[in-house]
């Protein structure tokens, strides 16, 4: 691969990292390595050209290229200081290079932050990829033939399309991930994703590539433990504690910070901590003309004496920058509300700022959502041990059944593509109960929520937000304050003898923490995730279904008439289906979107297995 073809791939995502630019080369003998590492960075701690990667360590052994924020920074460096380290900048990419340097991929563990690296031993040959274990940062990962026939391709990225824009790297539908997306709006399925031979790490997942050989590794480490035994129910003062060191944790920045303000708990809750941090402090609110957030927001602002801003949408807005969203990350969007997003972040980058703080993560952890808790209460109750199909029946927009009559006859396998997303959701069900109190099964399901929901939830807000070049931070999706989360009983957070119309029977542990900090208002709001009627606006782009290739390719014809006849009444099959057309046409135009001959979609096996990488 030739620089200028590097410098292409990189600057697709000129968004992500607006404010530096780097690139490294590695070559060795042939028969051992050759490896290059570009990067784009977002300034945010040490903004001088100190800060500039790819990263090299003084010895030129190691080299990092880094993407996140390290929230015990100061902890790790004064441990590395112990054992003779110096360092020369106030970046927080010098103490993950420097903490690799001292533990190799074990470093990983240590980390408490959002991150997603690739770092590079020019000794040993080898390749470390890693994502944390919340799945705040997204991390992708293919193999490719060499164009000269000497041997594979490995290539990584922050999005896919970098990747995909690569010589050599052809982008393919995946029919699995796209019959899975029609079902969960979710564009990932384990590690698989809506590209053909495109991997996600997953969260926590840390990956060591033999860069002699290119292979990517069948197993990889997890960087989040198994659930400790119940520590019993935390005391208000324990709560506030960890979520207050953790919101002052994630304002560490050496640029304008600000709080993503709703009108609901999880943001009043990150807006009051850190109101006593910030002087002056702005709070931002999106929605809407006539949204319910925006009242909210703006009294519980004046409370807190912030300088608070609106971002209203419209309707016009909403469905140019949807379809505009989509080309410019090459991705499907999961849920309506990533447009409001990505408003909110466009005017809070306007104002002057490059950091926010978001609420997003604590439904996943603190049982924020009553349908779905009280659905696990009664699936509990039935004594049915199979809850990964639960999981996926209780969750889809789409039923995975169905997807024989909306699919075209012969571009996917359904009752392959079903069989295969129940066995992903299955594992993932093993993986969550393991360790779980038979006391408390909820609890497994709680965890479920976090395996699944959370990591979506966290790519669509870095993928918005990065869009307008700004960094989201969310001090509930934190490891400590996930921990302290996971460990506690469920009794602690949701009652289900609650009448839900009469007052809120989730997150009761934040509920009482931090009844004294936030209206009773706010305490007593359901939940709400910056509400648009995207039901009604899109309608004004269903008329697309009857002109675009890949819907034709790819959906029947009962199918896309139903659905651009009746977008508002079918809107949890019309929002999917639209958004696939999008992201089809964007790709292929008029070309073919069928899946080529042996792809490993259409046989249901994953892409990851050795015994079909090129």
């Amino acid at each position: 691969l030739t620089a200028v073809a590097l410098r292409a791939a990189r600057d697709t995502m000129t968004h992500r990292g607006p404010d530096d630019a780097g690139l490294w080369f590695y070559r060795n003998r042939p028969e051992k390595a050759h490896a290059a590492l570009a990067h784009r960075r977002l300034a945010v701690l040490d903004p001088t050209p100190a800060g500039h990667q790819p990263m090299v360590s003084r010895d030129g052994r190691w080299v990092l290229a880094y993407n996140g924020e390290l929230y015990n920074d100061a902890i790790l460096r004064q441990e590395l200081r112990l054992t003779g380290r110096r360092f020369a900048t106030q970046c927080d990419t010098e103490t993950v290079l420097a903490a690799i340097e001292r533990w190799g991929p074990g470093a990983c563990a240590k980390f408490r932050g959002m991150f997603a690296f690739a770092a590079i031993d020019t000794v040993d040959h080898k390749l470390i990829l890693a994502r944390d274990p919340l799945g705040v940062k997204p991390l992708y990962v293919a193999r490719q033939a060499h164009a000269s026939g000497r041997g594979p391709v490995v290539a990584f990225a922050s999005e896919a399309r970098a990747i995909l824009s690569l010589p050599g790297f052809d982008a393919r539908p995946d029919p699995v991930t796209l019959g899975a997306y029609l079902s969960s709006i979710r564009p990932t399925l384990g590690s698989r994703t809506l590209f053909a031979g495109v991997e996600t790490l997953e969260p926590g997942e840390v990956r060591v590539i033999d860069l002699a050989h290119a292979t990517l590794p069948e197993r990889s480490t997890s960087l989040w433990d198994e659930p400790d035994a119940d520590t019993g129910e935390p005391d208000d003062g324990a709560v506030r504690d960890a979520i207050g060191r953790s919101v002052r944790a994630h304002l560490r920045s050496d640029v304008p910070v600000c709080v993503l303000l709703s009108g609901g708990l999880d943001s009043a809750i990150v807006s009051r901590i850190a109101a006593g941090e910030l002087d002056p402090m702005m709070t931002f609110c999106a929605g809407a003309q006539d949204s319910p957030d925006l009242p909210e927001a703006r009294a519980f602002a004046g409370v807190l004496g912030s300088d608070h801003r609106e971002a209203i949408l419209t309707r016009e807005q909403f469905t140019e920058r949807w379809g505009w969203m989509v080309r410019e990350t090459g991705m499907p969007l999961s849920t309506p509300n990533e447009v409001a997003i990505y408003t909110i972040a466009r005017t809070l980058r306007n104002a002057g700022n490059t950091v926010t703080l978001s609420g997003e993560g604590a439904d996943e952890l603190f049982a924020g959502y009553d349908v779905p808790m009280r659905l696990a209460s009664e699936f509990a109750g039935t004594g049915d041990p199979d809850a990964g199909r639960f999981h996926v029946e209780s969750n889809q927009w789409t039923p995975v059944s169905t997807l024989g009559a909306v699919m075209v006859p012969g571009y996917l396998d359904a009752d392959r593509c079903a069989d295969l997303v129940l066995a992903t959701y299955r594992d993932a069900w093993d993986r969550a109960r393991a360790g779980t109190p038979g006391a408390d099964p909820l609890r497994a399901h709680r965890r479920m929520h976090r395996m699944t929901n959370l990591p979506n939830l966290l790519r669509r807000l870095d993928s918005a937000t990065m869009l307008a070049s700004v960094e989201g931070r969310t001090p509930f999706a934190d490891s400590t304050v996930a921990r302290l989360a996971e460990r506690m009983p469920t009794g602690a957070l949701f009652d289900p003898a609650i009448d839900a119309a009469e007052r809120p029977a989730t997150k009761l542990a934040l509920r009482r923490a931090f009844a004294g900090d936030v209206s009773q208002s706010i305490l007593a709001r359901p939940k709400a995730s910056f509400p648009i009627p995207f039901e009604s606006w899109i309608a004004d782009a269903s008329a697309m279904l009857r002109t675009s290739a890949f819907a034709r390719e790819t959906f029947s014809p009962a199918a896309v008439e139903a659905v651009a006849a009746r977008p508002r009444e079918l809107w949890n099959l019309a929002w999917p289906m639209m958004n696939l057309a999008m992201w089809g046409d964007h790709w292929w135009g008029s070309g073919s979107a069928a899946p080529a001959p042996g792809d490993l979609a259409a046989s249901g096996a994953s892409s990851a297995d050795p015994k079909l990488s090129t």
